[in-house]
C-alpha cells in the first residue's frame, strides 16, 4: 500500500485515518530536516529529541485536524517553532523567543498546542507508572535503553544476555505501556513509544 512516495497531505490524510505506516513515513521524511533546524535554534542535542518525540506525538494527537490542514511542512514547522522557542523562553531569552512565537503562532495554535501538551504530560506519567510497575529485569533493560540512551547490543552485554533478549523485553514492555495508553483512552503509534524517556 505504501510502496509509491506519498505527498506529505497524503501522508495527513492517512494519519488522520490512524494509519501507522503513513506516520512512520512522515516521521522518517522530516526527522533528518527538522533536527538540525531544532538543533541550531536550541543548540542542545537531547533538547532537540525532546522537542521532535513532542511534535510528533502533537502531531499524532491532533490527527483528526489533519486532513484539513493545506500546508503540512508549514503546519510541522510552526510546532517545532513553538517548541523550540519556549524552550528559549524557559532558558530566560524571553523577548526574542517572544517575537518568533508572536510571528509563527496564531491563537487557535496556542490553545490547541495547550490541549496537547496536557495530553503528553498525562503519556508521560502513564508511562512512567507502567514502567515502575515492569518486572525488575524488564524495568531495567527499558530505563538502560531510555535513560541512559544505550544500544540493545551495549545492554546485553552490560547485563550478560542476548541481544534478542534484550529486544524481546524491549518490545514487550513497549507492548505493556502501549496497553495502559490505550486503556487511559489514547492510542499512541509503536515509533512514538520507542521515542518515549523517563
Amino acid at each position: 500500500m505504501h510502496n509509491q512516495p506519498y505527498t506529505d497531505t497524503e501522508l495527513f490524510r492517512l494519519i488522520a485515518e490512524g494509519d501507522e505506516t503513513a506516520f512512520r513515513l512522515l516521521f522518517h521524511r522530516y526527522v533528518p530536516e527538522l533536527r538540525p533546524l531544532i538543533m541550531h535554534i536550541t543548540k542542545t542535542a537531547t533538547v532537540a529529541e525532546d522537542i521532535i518525540q513532542e511534535t510528533f506525538l502533537r502531531l499524532w494527537l491532533s490527527r483528526d485536524k489533519l486532513a484539513a490542514i493545506e500546508h503540512p511542512r508549514s503546519w510541522l514547522l510552526r510546532i517545532v517553532f513553538y517548541q523550540s522557542f519556549s524552550y528559549l523562553r524557559r532558558q530566560g531569552v524571553h523577548t526574542k523567543a517572544m517575537d518568533v512565537i508572536a510571528s509563527r503562532q496564531d491563537a487557535t495554535d496556542m490553545h490547541n498546542a495547550t490541549e496537547e501538551a496536557l495530553a503528553y504530560t498525562q503519556i508521560v506519567h502513564l508511562v512512567e507508572e507502567t514502567v515502575q510497575r515492569l518486572p525488575p529485569q524488564a524495568r531495567r533493560i527499558y530505563v538502560m535503553s531510555r535513560e541512559k540512551g544505550l544500544r540493545i547490543p551495549e545492554i546485553a552485554k552490560e547485563l550478560m544476555l542476548s541481544p534478542n533478549t534484550v529486544k524481546n523485553s524491549l518490545v514487550s514492555s513497549l507492548k505493556i505501556i502501549r496497553k495502559r495508553i490505550e486503556q487511559s483512552g489514547h492510542f499512541i503509534p509503536m515509533v512514538i513509544l520507542w521515542l518515549l524517556k523517563l
